[in-house]
């Protein structure tokens, strides 16, 4: 019986801590999260740090965002990937951060 009760709480106890990882919930003390979701975007984008995208990946992430013609990718002194890309027509200057934040210059 008492591991019974034991096999049960364990699975609960599995269940609650694989729902608080999936779970996304905005910042509201301050803290980003690590990678950019639709669920929390960063206003504050681009932010400078340790980048660990790669060139392709980059470019990927900047297309996925409804840019076109990426070329010129480049990552920055702060981490942040630089390229210059055509969205509507217009070329522009874009940035993604090392969370994946995509913006336009």
């Amino acid at each position: 019986m008492k591991n019974m009760i034991f096999a049960a709480a364990l699975v609960c106890a599995s269940a609650v801590s694989a729902y608080a990882q999936t779970t996304t919930v905005p910042a509201t003390d301050g803290d980003t999260p690590a990678v950019v979701t639709p669920e929390t975007p960063n206003a504050a984008a681009p932010v400078e740090g340790a980048n660990s995208f790669t060139e392709g990946q980059a470019k990927e992430r900047i297309e996925a965002a409804g840019y076109t013609a990426v070329t010129d990718l480049k990552i920055d002194d702060k981490g942040v990937w630089q390229a210059t890309a055509m969205k509507d027509g217009t070329s522009m200057s874009v940035a993604m951060d090392y969370q994946g934040n995509v913006v336009s210059k």
